[in-house]
């Protein structure tokens, strides 16, 4: 029996990967607005009602997309990481990285960072995946002597500290703030870039990318 259940999950964790594989397909030509799991399903020649034994529903099949990416990105930073370097280049590093990923997949980048999909509410089960490249900068900062910066307003500081709380990590809230500050403008650069934003005026975007990400690293106080 357990030879039967093993080859049974191997060929559901196999069609899963299909059905995903085309959904992403899918993602480049028609967005997420468009994506359809009888359009999946025909495509693979499946019924539909096989192929909601597998994602309930057009939701279900999105949220497993939307953490397969941030898993992807977010692994995709960790890797880059190297302890041994001075902290300013792990900081380029891991900003590299992400861009990287990003022109890679620029269809999985704006399922995960483009415009919100009407109907569709993101449940919890994103909220981890979606904070590993923040974690991963989190780490560089916490391998640094981190010059001081000035409080955030009050209100700010004590959300701060709260996201220090829930990460576990022992950084100042005036820190967090700043790393806020520097997460939000990795992924607005990166936006910008991959939508277009900078043509005629940093287009390409490899200077200004790597200025971005020098300046951030003076926002956060490294050395």
């Amino acid at each position: 029996m357990a030879a039967i259940k093993t080859a049974r999950d191997r060929a559901r964790a196999e069609l899963t990967r299909e059905i995903k594989n085309e959904a992403r397909r899918q993602l480049g030509e028609v967005g997420p607005n468009g994506l359809s799991l009888r359009a999946v399903a025909r495509e693979l020649g499946m019924v539909s009602s096989a192929l909601y034994r597998y994602f309930p529903s057009r939701d279900h099949l999105l949220t497993a997309l939307i953490i397969d990416a941030y898993n992807e990105i977010g692994e995709a930073v960790e890797q880059a990481d190297d302890p041994a370097k001075e902290p300013r280049e792990r900081w380029h590093l891991l900003w590299r990285a992400a861009r990287e990923w990003a022109r890679a997949n620029p269809h999985e980048y704006a399922l995960i960072y483009g415009s919100p999909i009407p109907g569709y509410s993101a449940p919890q089960d994103t909220i981890t995946p979606a904070g590993r490249v923040a974690l991963a900068l989190v780490e560089v900062l916490l391998s640094a002597p981190l010059a001081p910066v000035p409080p955030a307003p009050e209100k700010l500081e004590e959300q701060m500290r709260q996201v220090a709380e829930v990460i576990g990590k022992d950084l100042p809230p005036a820190h967090v703030s700043r790393l806020v500050v520097a997460w939000t403008q990795l992924f607005g650069a990166l936006s910008f870039e991959l939508f277009g934003q900078y043509v005629g005026s940093a287009d390409p975007a490899d200077e200004f990318f790597t200025f971005t990400a020098d300046r951030m690293a003076d926002v956060v106080g490294l050395p």
